[in-house]
Parts: C-alpha cells; sequence; structure tokens
C-alpha cells in the first residue's frame, strides 16, 4: 500500500511516522517539507496529499502541521477527501469506521511518539462500517448540497 505522507515542516514527528510507516511495510510517498523542493506552505501540502488520496494514486495520506487544523482543512477541500484531525488512537479507529477517514491528521506540536505510534495503528487495523446508515452518510458528503 502507497501511504502519502506531508508535513509543512521537517519536524522529528513527521521523521517518525515515515519511519513508522516503513516499519510497518507501506511505501511512503513524501509531500511538502519532506520532499525537496516542494511547498512547505499547509495549504498546499494539504491539498497535495488530498489530491494524491484523491486520485488513487497513494491509498491513504498522513498530514502534520504545527495543529493539524490547517491541513485537515486543505485536505478537505479536494473532492472525494475525508481528513479527520486525530489526536488519539480511539479518534483515528471512530473516523476511519463511522467516516471512512481516508487522510489521517495530526498536530506536530501536541502527537508523542508513542501516541502517533497508537494513532497509526488503530488508522491502519480499522476498516470502515459496512453499516448502511454509515455508509449512507458518507455518501451524502459526495452529493450537491442542493440534492441532500
Amino acid at each position: 500500500m502507497i501511504v502519502a505522507l506531508g508535513s509543512d515542516e521537517r519536524h522529528e514527528t513527521a521523521l517518525a511516522a515515515c519511519e513508522e510507516l516503513r516499519r510497518r511495510g507501506y511505501e511512503v510517498r513524501s509531500f511538502g517539507a519532506l520532499d525537496e523542493g516542494a511547498s512547505t506552505r499547509w495549504s498546499a501540502v494539504g491539498r497535495a496529499v488530498g489530491e494524491a488520496v484523491a486520485s488513487g494514486s497513494c491509498a491513504s495520506g498522513v498530514l502534520f502541521c504545527w495543529t493539524g487544523t490547517g491541513v485537515s482543512i486543505a485536505a478537505n477541500k479536494v473532492r472525494g477527501v475525508r481528513a479527520a484531525l486525530c489526536a488519539d488512537a480511539a479518534t483515528a479507529a471512530g473516523a476511519r469506521r463511522w467516516n471512512d477517514a481516508n487522510v489521517l491528521c495530526a498536530s506536530l506540536r501536541s502527537t508523542s511518539a508513542a501516541v502517533l505510534a497508537e494513532i497509526l495503528e488503530a488508522w491502519f487495523a480499522t476498516t470502515p462500517s459496512a453499516e448502511p446508515e454509515d455508509r449512507a452518510a458518507v455518501a451524502d458528503l459526495e452529493m450537491p448540497p442542493s440534492k441532500r
């Protein structure tokens, strides 16, 4: 599986995510400060990872900025992206299960290496719910607002 990994800073948390993803056997495609010469603006990094996931060239995305909020807003502007800001493993699991989230966003400031490992474990171990109500809610996101 190819995972898009982006950050607006070359920070120890983002580098730890890269190591952890590779340790788990994922191929990592880097964006932003993790990709030499790429834009490091949080809005550009969030959009680039979102586009990689939406296009299908990457199966999932992981994004970082200082709070995690900016990259989550930017990624969610890309049609087909469901980015979730997750500060703990339970939130990551819920975002995957109920929201079929496909881009994980986290804070460089407040995410420790230990918590990051737990978040990544929950994210990749959890599959989206097959419950009709959950699938219908996700499908609503793809509908134009006038049709909801």
